[in-house]
């Protein structure tokens, strides 16, 4: 065959690839959309992260590739299926519509709360100011989806992780705006922690905080921050304040070694007091003391976007992001670097916080290779009957029933 044959044919060939992968992934949104009835999803939560019309171009005869069981760092994925598909879930007011969130949590009282970023598909910055000022980002709900309360327009920047303490009160990191709330129920502001628009790595000073957890003896700590993900730049350690406030200590840097970070997303304790912080970038979970003694870390619920514990110390891991170097080109990302963990497939590993075992999956619905930088959950949460709930980046809730 001649060079020119040889291209033609090899030309034929990719967008025939490229095709079947717009095909399959149609067919998988379809079926995603089949469950979106009861919810209000965003304009991208069915679209797997590809816009309108785009279609996927995948290297000449890499794809499809088949995922192994067990990823090289040891995230599997082959584990039983615990949950039904995800259906679309929190009935949102009149004309609202989900934004990008990155969390969802149950309170002590069984009730969820969701945030988002004021209906805005978006990170950082300030996704509710200007127009969305006036659009409220923080929301509770009951099991079944139905709305109890919405607050909190005007009063953030780009609100990021929402917990709630043993007592009830909201804590929410403002990854925006560089600063931590404490409220109450009805909104009302009880404490803040940082500098309103300041970015910055004094000891009073946050950059792009990602979430708070809250000790049994009301110890405050904070995940700082959400700025520099695979870069040199940006804070990536932990902070920890009294409960009045008080700053305590700190502790990490950027690097990979045991007690150092790159990008600290999520937080949560165990049973025992033990604190778990999702190192993202660094593709693990890593366990210390309250008084930031290193215990463990662990690669094998894959890159954690969000995590919670509950009191059986059941431990949910939401991977939202494990890429391999040939995937994301939607946007175009380099071959390594950010989201890169070879191998992982997405979705939300569930396991013991005890002893590090993972005993079940939740898989991305999306098809692999994954198009886009983020899908399915980034934060999630469960309920007492064992039934999880994913926030999506991409701008949409989903309940996932226990099978």
């Amino acid at each position: 065959m001649t060079a020119a044959g040889q291209t033609i044919l090899e030309s034929r060939h990719l967008r025939l690839v490229a095709v079947t992968a717009a095909a399959s992934s149609m067919l998988v949104v379809a079926a995603i959309r089949l469950h979106a009835e009861n919810g209000s999803p965003g304009p991208f939560a069915q679209s797997c992260g590809v816009p309108a019309g785009a279609l996927p171009q995948f290297p000449l005869a890499q794809y499809p590739v088949k995922l192994p069981p067990v990823s090289l760092l040891g995230a599997r994925n082959d584990l039983p299926v615990s949950h039904a598909p995800g259906v679309s879930w929190g009935q949102l007011p009149a004309g609202r519509k989900w934004g990008s969130t990155a969390s969802i949590t149950i309170a002590p009282d069984g009730r969820l709360w969701v945030v988002d970023r004021c209906g805005v598909s978006g990170a950082g910055g300030t996704t509710c100011g200007g127009v969305n000022a006036n659009v409220n980002p923080i929301f509770q709900f009951d099991t079944s989806g139905k709305m109890l309360k919405s607050f909190g327009a005007g009063m953030f920047a780009s609100p990021h992780k929402l917990s709630v303490d043993q007592q009830g009160n909201l804590w929410l990191a403002d990854n925006g705006g560089h600063q931590v709330f404490k409220l109450n129920q009805d909104g009302k502001i009880l404490m803040t922690l940082g500098k309103k628009g300041i970015a910055g790595t004094g000891m009073d000073e946050f950059d792009a905080p990602t979430d708070v957890a809250i000790a049994p003896d009301g110890s405050i700590f904070v995940g700082d921050g959400h700025t520099g993900g695979g870069l040199a730049n940006g804070n990536a350690r932990i902070m920890k304040f009294n409960k009045d406030g008080k700053f305590v200590q700190t502790w990490g840097k950027k690097g990979m070694g045991p007690g150092e970070f790159d990008l600290v997303h999520t937080l949560a304790f165990d049973s025992r007091g033990r604190l778990f912080v999702g190192d993202r970038q660094n593709n693990r979970l890593q366990i210390f003391d309250q008084n930031g003694k290193f215990i463990a870390q662990w690669f094998q619920f894959g890159r954690p976007s969000g995590m919670y514990i509950d009191k059986n110390d059941v431990i949910y891991v939401a991977d939202s992001e494990s890429r391999d170097g040939r995937t994301n080109t939607i946007p175009a990302l380099p071959t390594t670097g950010y989201g890169y963990n070879l191998g992982a497939q997405r979705g939300i590993r569930i396991g013991s916080a005890r002893d590090g075992s993972v005993k079940s999956f939740i898989p991305d619905p999306c098809p692999y290779p994954y198009p886009a930088a983020s899908s399915i959950a980034e934060g999630v949460t469960a309920d007492s009957d064992g039934n999880v709930y994913g926030a999506d980046f991409l701008g949409d809730v989903r309940k996932f029933m226990k099978k």
